[in-house]
C-alpha cells in the first residue's frame, strides 16, 4: 500500500480543516432544506478539489488514487454530498486524461481543474438500472454529427454540470452489445432536457435528475478518444475510480458516525458511569472501529492497485462492497449508542443513517458488485493469479 507524498498529506490535512472549520458548522443549513451548497462548491473550486485527478500540465493537482480516496473520505466525513459533488466529475476527468484525444484534453482538462467546467457521468437508464448492456440510448451518425436519442436517470450534479460523459450505443447492431458502445462528451444545449430534482432520502443538497435527449446534435469528434465502439472498455476502467470513490465516501460516513458515537458514549452516563463502560455499548464501539479501519485499508489497497497501473476491478469492487455495508452498519450502531436521541434530527447520526444506503445502491448495486467480484475471482484463478 503506497504512502502519500508530503504534498498529498498536506492536501488531505487541508481538506480536513475545511471540513472541520467550514462544513460541519453549516451543513444543516443546506441538508435540512435540500439546498444546493453553492458556497461550499465555490470554496472547493478555489482549493483545487475539482482538479485532483487532472495532470499538472493542465493545471491540476495530479494526486495519486490513494490521496484521492483520502480526500474523498475527509469530505464525506463532513458531508457525504460534497464528496458526491466531485465523484462523477473525477471519473470523467480520469477518462479524458487516460483516453481523450489531445484536443479533448486541451479543451476540457484545464477548465475542469479550476471547476469552471464540472462534469458528470450518465450511465443508468429508467428501465435498465445496473444492466448497462441493455441500454437503449443511442447516438446515430448523420454526416459530421451524432444525433442522440434516449434518457438517463439518477444523474448527480446534472443541473450544475457543463459536461456530460454519456455512455450510449453508437452501433445498435453490434454483437455483443457492448462492442457498439461509446462515451460521448456532451455539452448541455438544444435537444437536452434536464428534469428537476428527484426527491431523495439522503444525499441531499446535490441534485439527481433525469436527462432526456431528443435528437440532440453533437459533433462526431465528441466521442471520447475519437474512435467509436470503445465506450464499454473506457467506462469499465473509469468505474474502478468511481467505485474507489464510493468506497471512500462510505468510509467517511462510517468514520463520522463512529466519532459521534464515541463522543456521546463518553458524555452520556447511566447507572453512575459513562455508557461506553457498559459492555454492550463498548462492544458496539469496538466493532464499529474495527470495521471502519478495515474498510479504509481495503479502499487504500484498491487505490494502490490502480496507482500501479494494473486493473483494479476486483479490488475496487471488494472495497466498494465492504465499505458500503460497513457504513450502513456503523451508522445504525451509532444510532443505537445514542438511544432515542439517535432518531432525532438534533444529532448528526440520523443524517449518516440516511446517507449510508446510497453507497450500497450507487455505482452498481452490491448485488451486481458480488457478480463482478465472483467473475473476476474465477478469471484470475484461471490465470493462476493469487487473490
Amino acid at each position: 500500500m503506497s504512502a502519500l507524498t508530503p504534498d498529498e498529506q498536506d492536501m488531505v490535512e487541508l481538506v480536513a480543516r475545511f471540513v472541520d472549520e467550514r462544513v460541519k458548522p453549516r451543513v444543516r443549513e443546506f441538508e435540512s432544506v435540500d439546498e444546493y451548497p453553492a458556497d461550499f462548491i465555490e470554496e472547493m473550486k478555489k482549493l483545487g478539489f475539482f482538479g485532483l485527478l487532472v495532470p499538472a500540465e493542465h493545471g491540476g493537482a495530479d494526486v495519486s488514487a490513494a490521496c484521492f480516496a483520502r480526500v474523498t473520505e475527509e469530505l464525506a466525513r463532513g458531508w457525504m454530498s460534497l464528496a458526491g459533488a466531485i465523484g462523477g466529475h473525477s471519473v470523467i476527468t480520469y477518462l479524458i486524461r487516460t483516453f481523450g484525444t489531445d484536443d479533448q484534453q486541451q479543451r476540457y482538462l484545464p477548465a475542469m481543474a479550476e471547476g469552471r467546467v464540472r462534469a458528470t457521468m450518465a450511465l443508468t437508464e429508467p428501465s435498465g438500472g445496473s444492466d448497462l448492456q441493455g441500454m437503449s440510448t443511442y447516438a446515430a451518425a448523420d454526416g459530421d454529427d451524432l444525433v442522440i436519442t434516449g434518457s438517463k436517470t439518477w444523474i448527480s450534479n446534472a443541473q450544475h454540470s457543463q459536461l456530460i460523459g454519456l455512455l450510449c450505443k453508437t452501433d445498435r447492431t453490434a454483437q455483443p452489445a457492448h462492442a457498439g458502445m461509446s462515451v460521448v462528451l456532451v455539452e448541455p444545449g438544444d435537444g437536452l432536457a434536464i428534469s428537476g430534482k428527484i426527491p431523495k432520502l439522503g444525499y441531499r443538497g446535490v441534485e439527481a435528475c433525469e436527462l432526456s435527449f431528443d435528437q440532440m446534435r453533437v459533433p462526431a469528434s465528441a466521442v471520447l478518444g475519437g474512435v467509436p465502439g470503445q465506450g464499454w472498455r473506457h467506462m469499465m476502467r473509469g468505474l474502478e475510480v468511481g467505485r474507489i470513490q464510493v468506497a471512500a465516501r462510505a468510509v467517511g460516513v462510517a468514520q463520522a458516525a463512529l466519532e459521534a458515537a464515541l463522543r456521546y458514549a463518553q458524555d452520556r452516563e447511566t447507572f453512575g458511569k459513562p455508557i461506553w463502560q457498559h459492555q454492550s455499548v463498548g462492544n458496539l464501539l469496538a466493532d464499529m472501529a474495527t470495521k471502519t479501519r478495515a474498510a479504509r485499508l481495503m479502499t487504500l489497497d484498491a487505490a494502490a492497485v490502480l496507482d500501479s497501473g494494473k486493473r483494479a476491478d476486483l479490488e475496487a469492487g471488494m472495497a466498494k462492497l465492504f465499505a458500503s455495508e460497513t457504513a450502513m452498519q456503523v451508522a445504525l450502531d451509532a444510532m443505537r449508542v445514542h438511544g432515542g436521541y439517535g432518531f432525532s434530527r438534533e444529532y448528526d447520526v440520523e443524517r449518516y443513517f440516511r446517507d449510508a444506503p446510497l453507497m450500497i445502491l450507487g455505482e452498481g448495486t452490491n448485488e451486481v458488485q458480488r457478480n463482478v467480484i465472483a467473475a473476476q475471482l474465477v478469471a484470475r484463478d484461471r490465470n493462476r493469479e493469487r487473490i
